[in-house]
Formats: C-alpha cells, sequence, structure tokens
C-alpha cells in the first residue's frame, strides 16, 4: 500500500510563505516520525513525499527524511518550471536518485490563474517531459483544471496528476462546473488524479463525511477508471481535516466497495508504475 502524497516541512529550514498564525497547528516543524504509527495502523507500507514550498531547500529536506526512512518511495522535488534552464540544471542534479521522481510547483500561489500556460512553463514542462518526470499540477481553482487538457495535449509524453482531485465541491450544492472539467482533463490518457485531500469546500475543513466524499470518488472512478487512480493521506494537512486516521477511516469504506483488484490499483499499483518507484525500494527486486 502507497500513500502517494505525504509532506514534511520545517520553517527553520526552508522558506513556507503559506504557512502562519491561521494554520497554528500545522505552523511548526514536522517530520516523518511523528506520522509513522499512523501509517502503520492503517496498513500504509510506502509514502511518496511531495514539496510542501517553491524552494529547494524543501526539497533537500525531503531527501535527507527518505535516507533515514525506507517507507519513503519517491520524492516529487521543487524545480523552477518558469525558468527552464535552471529547471534542467535542477533536474540533472538530481540525475542517479531514483528517489527523484516527479516535480511540483505551488501554482496556486501564483497571481496570475493563467501561469501554467505561459511560454517559458510550457519550456519548462518540455523539460519535464524530456526527463521522464511527472508534473502534480496542484489544481485549486476551474481554471487551474481547465488547463489541464491544454498542457496534456501539448505534452503527450508527460505524466500529469492532479492533486485531491482539484478539490471538488465537497458539501455545497452545485457540483459544476468540477463535475464536467475533470471529465474533460480525464480524457487525456497522459492525465491522472490523486484520492487525496478531500475535505469540506464549505469552510470547515473538518466538516466532512464519508458519504459526503463518496460521489466524488465515484465521479473519479468514472472518468478516470481505477488504473489512473492513486490515494494519498495528504498529511499534515489532514490535522486540519481530523487527523491521518480520521481521513483513512472515511475513504476505507468507499475503497472497500472495490473488487480486489481495482482496490489493489488504487492503494498500490497505479502509484508505482505513476511515478516509476524502484522497484528495489519497494522491496520487489
Amino acid at each position: 500500500m502507497i500513500d502517494t502524497h505525504q509532506h514534511i516541512w520545517d520553517p527553520k529550514r526552508a522558506a513556507y510563505e503559506w504557512l502562519g498564525p491561521d494554520l497554528a497547528e500545522i505552523d511548526r516543524p514536522i517530520y516523518f516520525d511523528e506520522l509513522r504509527h499512523e501509517l502503520r495502523d492503517a496498513g500504509v507500507d510506502f509514502t511518496v513525499q511531495v514539496q510542501s514550498a517553491d524552494d529547494p531547500d524543501d526539497t533537500a529536506l525531503m531527501i535527507e527524511s527518505a535516507s533515514m526512512h525506507p517507507e519513503v518511495a519517491g520524492i516529487v522535488g521543487y524545480a523552477p518550471i518558469d525558468r527552464p534552464e535552471e529547471c534542467a540544471a535542477t533536474i540533472e542534479a538530481w540525475a542517479g536518485d531514483s528517489l527523484m521522481v516527479g516535480v511540483r510547483t505551488l501554482i496556486h500561489n501564483q497571481a496570475d490563474p493563467d501561469w501554467l500556460l505561459r511560454p517559458d512553463v510550457d519550456e519548462g514542462l518540455s523539460v519535464l517531459e524530456g526527463y521522464g518526470l511527472a508534473f502534480d499540477v496542484v489544481s485549486v481553482l476551474p481554471r487551474h483544471l481547465e488547463h489541464v487538457p491544454v498542457i496534456a495535449e501539448r505534452h503527450p509524453d508527460l505524466r500529469l496528476v492532479i492533486d485531491h482531485l482539484s478539490k471538488p465541491p465537497i458539501g455545497l450544492a452545485d457540483r459544476e462546473p468540477w463535475w464536467s472539467l475533470i471529465a474533460a482533463a480525464a480524457e487525456h490518457p497522459n492525465v491522472h488524479a490523486k484520492i487525496s485531500g478531500l475535505y469540506s469546500a464549505t469552510g470547515d475543513p473538518a466538516a466532512w463525511t464519508t458519504e459526503l466524499v463518496e460521489p466524488f470518488v465515484d465521479r473519479a472512478v468514472e472518468v478516470f477508471g481505477f488504473d489512473r487512480l492513486m490515494y494519498g493521506g495528504d498529511w499534515p494537512i489532514s490535522i486540519l481535516a481530523g487527523g491521518y486516521t480520521r481521513v483513512w477511516n472515511g475513504l476505507r469504506p468507499i475503497f472497500e466497495r472495490f473488487a480486489p483488484h481495482e482496490r489493489e490499483q488504487v492503494l498500490g499499483r497505479t502509484a508505482a508504475s505513476f511515478y516509476r518507484l524502484s522497484p528495489a525500494r519497494l522491496g520487489l527486486g
């Protein structure tokens, strides 16, 4: 079992501009050891650690963590895709490290909602495509999700994964435009999605239930199929939504409806394939 969306951070070692007093519960150093027992209780064998800041020091922190924790099977690091030459140099510096499996940047913190479509960013995405790295899309606004098919068409060999199913309107009366936009994104075979971060959209991230989340997971299954979906616990952001165990226990009844081979895909096989995780790291060879 692989959790494809797990963070660590330390504000003393990297710049996390989005953290602050309004997030006091998680505005502190957070490391893997704090999560380990909950992962074991949930049956999670491995995680993919994902960047939390557009700062190379955040990536260095994850690399350090992975060196101490064999449970970390992959790292999605930061590379400046808006500066293609620096992006290529960053990726070159990762050469030979099989744990470096993808890149993410916090596009939702950009003032321009069309940032992903800029020519310099597009060139940076071509760099990722050329190196065979995956790209995590932090799609929060409908506009972000509209861009996914455009990027998928421009870069057919770039593996894209939509983090948190692009934050569906859980708890709200209107499912559009998410309902239609997620289907449009899924039309492209190089686009995948994470069943992660599915919290209430009503303002209280903890005001969600399995029943509220279920229709959106079902929609994702309908449009992506099981072989392009993967589970993510979104810890420690999930602390704000009830904690890792609550999130896992809330999703588990949905996963248990799946046939065994379908559940296997979502809880591990899709992740291993999409991120091209090292079989040796997974204990498979």
